[in-house]
């Protein structure tokens, strides 16, 4: 079986857990520290906050620029379910616009003209590892004076030449899930240039408090563990290599699959967190690799305004509606080799024969 997401966990970070249970210290204690450390500086921003997962990370990030009830955020219709559920879950409401021409990420100019007085942020995800366009994002938004979270949970050192993913709004947010482009097991981060995001963040993640037991405002338990960013810590040093292997196996595909299927674009940095084809024979083509035991992911198969959490806050974005029934993931991970590589391309192709 060649597995569509692969972890790769080895004997460094195991001895590094190792370490942390022996030491005593578990959690939001100093391999966190070390952490955030050293992800702002791979970033290249002035904080980094570590939180317990990407859905965490977007709250926080929300209500720190002032996200709260009566506000609009704007932001994708496709994207997983917490790209919306946050915005939710600070009080305000999901304006979804459409995507652009050729490409999963938002249109800068719907952006633009979906701006209100109620607009508070606006959150593009930077989907599948590509970052949006956000040179024209942030025109359109600094315009308006609203902030731009970026939603970069897919997208770890992405890089389009002005800067990495993370460094390019007033905050970005990361997943650390097993199956990104580095891992903690389960985690998030935030990460800013604002001193003030950054304090809010830390008393919200750690139930408002400022110094110990003095508590400034509500807040939550969303702490990361010791546990969690001693692998995390392992995981970014080997981040960029890992990328390094996402983007050969990719322009592998890339070259050719080009005659029998929609392929992505390597633009804007792209990290390839996945390789996206689009297929009218989606469906049967799926069918085809997974009776030769070849993994494959649909992501996503329906809109964010179609479950039903989000029905209230529908609208018309046809770009984005033509992309459900014709997506479909092929394993991109830095753990294939090259015959899984090859085994993925003939079975495509052999599908594009016989189709």
């Amino acid at each position: 079986m060649i597995p569509i997401a692969k972890p790769l966990i080895g004997d460094e970070e195991q001895r590094e857990v190792a370490r942390v249970l022996s030491s005593g210290s578990l959690a939001q204690g100093p391999e966190v520290k070390a952490f955030e450390r050293e992800f702002a500086a791979y970033c290249g921003t002035k904080h980094a906050l570590a939180t317990t997962n990407g859905t965490t990370a977007l709250h926080l990030a929300l209500l720190a620029a002032g996200v709260g009830p009566g506000d609009e955020v704007i932001t994708t219709p496709f994207s997983f379910f917490s790209s919306a559920s946050s915005i939710r879950m600070a009080g305000a409401t999901p304006v979804f616009v459409d995507l652009e021409q050729d490409g999963y990420a938002l249109d800068p100019a719907a952006v633009a003209v979906a701006i209100t007085p109620r607009t508070k942020a606006v959150v593009p995800v930077h989907l599948y590892g590509e970052l949006c366009d956000m040179d024209a994002l942030r025109e359109a938004c600094d315009a308006a004076q609203v902030p731009v979270i970026e939603d970069a949970c897919q997208s770890h050192g992405a890089d389009a030449g002005n800067g990495r993913a993370g460094s390019l709004g007033a905050a970005g947010c990361f997943s650390f899930y097993p199956t990104k482009n580095m891992t903690t097991g389960e985690g998030g981060m935030v990460t800013t240039d604002d001193d003030a995001i950054a304090d809010t963040v830390s008393q919200l993640r750690a139930h408002g408090e400022g110094e110990r037991y003095e508590h400034q405002r509500l807040g939550f338990n969303y702490r990361m563990t010791d546990i969690a960013a001693a692998i995390g810590r392992v995981q970014l040093r080997k981040l960029d290599g890992y990328n390094a292997a996402r983007r050969a196996n990719a322009q592998r595909y890339s070259a050719e699959l080009a005659d029998c299927v929609q392929v992505p674009g390597a633009r804007r940095g792209h990290v390839f967190h996945q390789y996206t084809i689009q297929s009218d024979a989606r469906d049967a083509l799926r069918e085809h690799l997974a009776a030769r035991d070849i993994g494959n992911g649909i992501y996503y198969p329906s809109l964010l305004y179609e479950a039903r959490p989000l029905a209230e806050f529908a609208a018309p974005t046809p770009r984005a509606a033509a992309l459900p029934p014709r997506v479909l993931s092929l394993p991109v991970h830095p753990g294939l080799s090259n015959d899984d590589v090859g085994a993925v391309i003939g079975a495509v192709r052999d599908f594009a024969r016989t189709a």
